[in-house]
């Protein structure tokens, strides 16, 4: 893909809102440096709505990236989807707000290819993984054999939920040891005192 498609000349538009699509493929990623993503078909649709004093963004992202598993680390789909507006605002300030976009007098034309690759990003879920039993197995060994601590079968390769009860149960046991074992020291007495004691 040709980075010139990701332009838009603005200030040729007329006031009001304009639509723009992108199909999105591997090339893509490829001129992405560091991406984490390594491939995937995804539609992008844009509605920009030229004001006096902006330009404001409405981005619909949905299709389907490749990137690494988070448990085995072969390739795995990964489905992504969402809406999300950002403002091109006409200023001859830099903005420190995200979601705003300094367009400066000289300027004629935006490049929304980083706006796309970000948001295609974000729409990712937190962990990606392959459905159980699709990993590759030989790593998933090596990953067992290197661990600290030993993992068996039903161990967190196989589980993908985190049971956050579980967890807070543990922690108020902590504190509920740590107040006992608080309170079993206060009528305690160092035997070298009390030796002491009896010396004097």
């Amino acid at each position: 893909m040709s980075k010139r498609e990701f332009i838009i000349p603005f200030v040729g538009l007329k006031v009001g809102i304009h639509e723009f699509e992108f199909d999105i493929n591997d090339s893509f990623f490829e001129n992405i440096e560091y991406s984490i993503v390594h491939g995937g078909n995804v539609k992008v649709r844009l509605l920009l709505e030229k004001k006096e004093t902006m330009l404001i963004g409405n981005y619909f992202i949905e299709g389907t990236v490749k990137k690494p598993c988070d448990r085995c680390n072969d390739e795995v789909n990964v489905e992504v989807e969402g809406e999300y507006r950002l403002i091109y605002k006409f200023d001859t300030e830099p903005s420190e707000d995200e979601t705003l976009v300094t367009v400066y007098p000289e300027e004629f034309e935006i490049n929304i290819e980083s706006a796309i690759y970000e948001f295609i990003a974000i729409s990712m879920p937190g962990r990606s993984i392959h459905p159980k039993g699709e990993c590759d197995e030989e790593m998933v060994k090596v990953l067992r054999e290197y661990t600290v601590n030993s993992i068996d079968d039903n161990d967190e390769f196989d589980n993908d939920e985190f049971d956050e009860d579980e967890f807070e149960e543990e922690e108020d046991f902590d504190e509920d040891y740590e107040d006992d074992e608080d309170d079993d020291n206060d009528g305690f007495i160092d035997p070298r005192w009390e030796a002491l004691n009896k010396l004097k």
